[in-house]
């Protein structure tokens, strides 16, 4: 258990930062006002590792928006397909 400055237990939180992406962190668990405590949870990545996780966070978050949008087409297009099944149920038994 690791304690901040005003004598709470610190919370364990991960960095999204483009210079310290994924890296875990020790913060006061104050929000506002809080210690100012930090502590590095993990040791530093290379370099070659922060070059390349942003990058690939964002290609991660832009597939995930394009998932996100065919998911919600391919939604819009199943509910046509049953409209579209259910008017010529309808029409064949006219």
């Amino acid at each position: 258990m690791v304690t901040c400055f005003c004598g709470n237990e610190a919370v364990l939180r991960t960095s999204w930062t483009n210079t310290n992406p994924g890296r875990m962190f020790w913060s006061c668990s104050q929000s506002v006002p809080n210690c100012g405590f930090f502590l590095w949870f993990d040791p530093p990545m290379c370099v070659r590792s922060r070059a390349i996780i942003p990058g690939l966070l964002t290609s991660r978050n832009l597939l995930q928006e394009r998932l996100n949008t065919l998911a919600s087409a391919n939604r819009r297009l199943k509910k046509w397909l049953i409209c579209s099944w259910l008017l010529f149920i309808v029409m064949f038994y006219m």
